[in-house]
């Protein structure tokens, strides 16, 4: 039986059909026949007592250029549908937050996917802080002098925004750099959140790999490769994809992670490793699943929606 399944997302005229996992999420959806309907964040509405959403019927295929068509506008009660996929792109700010506050108000009578109370507590770069072990040092600071010190105390550090995403505003400072001042006055004049430090991992020459758990069990993983000169391994900035097999490492943290995310409500989730240390744990937007499929041959997509379909039936 097929579900009526909104989705929540960044403009669709501007998403890449050989990359993006929300394209991919929608046309497997249509495949299986289901039903679409797409809206942006600015469109969702609270309205005595009711969550609305104004968009429109979507229909999507795998054409360059072509890749979609929308029916009529119309306002729906999101309460009346199935399922409502929380995808549109970070930043974290207060916008993502309040979306989060409103489709809290339907799931799970409507399946929000990722559960957005947890979505809402678990920021990728704050939600691995509940597993210090499988981490590398790491610091959450805005205090200059506290950052200083874990610079000194680790010598090779990445410095970046909390709440960042897609690699933007990633610095590494070596032993060498004198430029930890000048960041941070930069940093603190944009906003007035926390930066995060990691100790620097030379791993990430080899790769940064990103693997996909699906209602907690992991399903793959692709490695990202650092372009050459770059600390960032990120696809956004040139990153290069390429096929991996998981390690017994790799699975020794899914199985730790794995079982929480699920309790969570956490559905699809990429969490990244470089060597044997875990970084971030993906649950706003993750990404991944176009390149995973490409290099495993196998349906990943699939497996979101059989969890899916699971639960809603």
């Amino acid at each position: 039986m097929g579900l009526k399944v909104a989705i929540q997302m960044d403009p669709i005229e501007a998403v890449n059909i050989e990359a993006d996992s929300t394209f991919r999420i929608a046309e497997e959806a249509q495949a299986r026949g289901h039903e679409l309907f797409y809206y942006t964040p600015g469109r969702l509405i609270y309205r005595e007592g009711r969550v609305y959403a104004r968009g429109w019927p979507l229909t999507v295929r795998r054409e360059k250029g072509n890749h979609f068509s929308l029916g009529e506008e119309a306002e729906i009660d999101l309460g009346d549908w199935d399922v409502v996929w929380l995808r549109q792109d970070p930043p974290f700010d207060m916008g993502y937050i309040t979306t989060t506050h409103l489709l809290d108000r339907i799931h799970p009578e409507t399946l929000v996917v990722n559960d957005p109370f947890w979505v809402r507590n678990s920021p990728e770069k704050l939600l691995v802080l509940d597993f210090p072990d499988l981490t590398p040092p790491t610091l959450i600071a805005r205090d200059l002098e506290a950052i200083r010190a874990f610079k000194a105390e680790h010598g090779d550090i990445i410095l970046k925004p909390l709440y960042g995403n897609g690699g933007a505003g990633v610095f590494r400072l070596d032993p060498n750099d004198r430029n930890l001042s000048s960041l941070h006055e930069l940093f603190i004049g944009i906003n007035n959140e926390p930066l995060i430090a990691q100790k620097f991992l030379p791993a990430v020459s080899k790769g940064d790999k990103r693997i996909i758990l699906v209602d907690g069990e992991p399903v793959g993983a692709i490695n990202r490769v650092p372009a050459e000169g770059e600390t960032r391994s990120n696809m956004h900035v040139g990153g290069r994809p390429e096929k991996v097999e998981l390690t017994a490492r790799d699975r020794e943290i899914c199985a730790r992670i794995g079982p929480h995310l699920r309790e969570k409500g956490q559905i699809f989730v990429g969490i990244d490793v470089i060597g044997d240390w875990l970084t971030e744990i993906n649950v706003t937007s993750p990404t991944g699943i176009q390149e995973l499929e490409r290099f495993d041959g196998v349906n990943i997509t699939a497996r979101i929606w059989e969890a899916i379909e699971a639960k809603r039936s």
